[in-house]
């Protein structure tokens, strides 16, 4: 249950390669750079629900079942299905467009999302205090 509460970004890197890599508009990358961005996870064992609150009230939910395939959602609004993995305390999934990592590590929530480019992998990481 270490994902449960809300949690706040603290730092990022790599933000703004990897969200041009995987074709997010300029304009909207520079609104949400320095935007502190709200992850509230409810876990109840391997049930999870994920809402991230993002810049100009847009809220992105997921609820998944960790090891059983789930519709989800990703931040540019497209619907796939995925299977969230949980092991060793860490969640996986591949998303349409990267591959992507939740853990607790240290009191912190890290997120590492990872795209293919031509010049070779660009890796975004974010770094969450609990609120």
């Amino acid at each position: 249950m270490a994902f449960n509460g809300k949690w706040e970004t603290e730092s990022q890197d790599g933000y703004d390669a990897f969200l041009k890599v995987i074709g997010i508009p300029d304009d909207v990358i520079a609104k949400g750079r320095d935007f502190k961005l709200v992850t509230e996870v409810i876990q109840n064992g391997d049930d999870f629900t994920w809402i991230q609150y993002y810049p100009n009230n847009h809220v992105v939910t997921n609820k998944f079942v960790a090891g059983k395939e789930s519709e989800m959602e990703t931040v540019g609004g497209k619907k796939f299905k995925g299977t969230v993995s949980m092991e060793g305390g860490k969640l996986t999934i591949s998303f349409p467009k990267y591959h992507h990592t939740c853990e607790v590590s240290g009191g912190k929530l890290v997120e590492t999302s990872t795209a293919s480019a031509a010049s070779g992998p660009v890796v975004f990481v974010r770094t969450s205090k609990k609120l």
